[in-house]
């Protein structure tokens, strides 16, 4: 069973995990159970495209979960590589980064959870680097898309570069904390 730290964590999940008709979302409807002890989060629902039931169960690591936008705690997800978070969080970044160049200053502050989203995927990319390693090992990269994304670009799992995009986008962060403070 797939062990997620949290539910934006198992929500990403779904996200990357298409249908096999290649839609990627469905309404889901969602459920807690027990299972001999075990916290069980079940999502279910249709895909709009071929009709077909999709169904992801998910354990519920046993810490406390963090709030959004955060995937989980100090250790990496089990059920994402690395690859996949780097993969959302330029993507992520690029949307928000075009919304805020075509946006007044003043409405920055609608572009903030964005913003954050992409920062939380970053870390997520940094807790893969081992303790005292320049580099997260291509090992770590399990799946497709993740070993695409390696493949691409080797240099941007440099714990250099990883630190690098981190600073940029908590600055990005900042400046729209500065330039759009919330409104109240």
């Amino acid at each position: 069973m797939l062990i997620a730290r949290s539910l934006q964590e198992a929500h990403l999940y779904m996200d990357l995990h298409a249908c096999v008709c290649g839609a990627e979302e469905f309404d889901r409807q969602h459920r807690l159970e027990d299972r001999d002890g075990v916290l069980v989060t079940v999502y279910e629902g249709v895909c709009p495209q071929c009709g077909r039931t999709r169904s992801f169960e998910f354990a519920l690591a046993g810490e406390q979960p963090p709030a959004p936008p955060v995937f989980g705690g100090p250790e990496p997800s089990r059920i994402i590589d690395p690859g996949e978070f780097l993969w959302i969080g330029d993507r992520v970044s690029t949307e928000s980064g075009l919304r805020l160049l075509n946006t007044p200053l003043a409405e920055h502050r609608e572009i903030r959870p964005a913003t954050a989203y992409a920062i939380a995927a970053f870390e997520e990319v940094a807790k893969f680097l081992p303790e005292g390693a320049d580099r997260i090992p291509e090992e770590r990269f399990t799946s497709a898309r993740g070993r695409e994304v390696y493949a691409k670009d080797p240099t941007r799992f440099t714990r250099k570069e990883i630190d690098a995009a981190l600073e940029l986008k908590r600055k990005i962060l900042a400046d729209i904390d500065r330039f759009s403070p919330p409104q109240g």
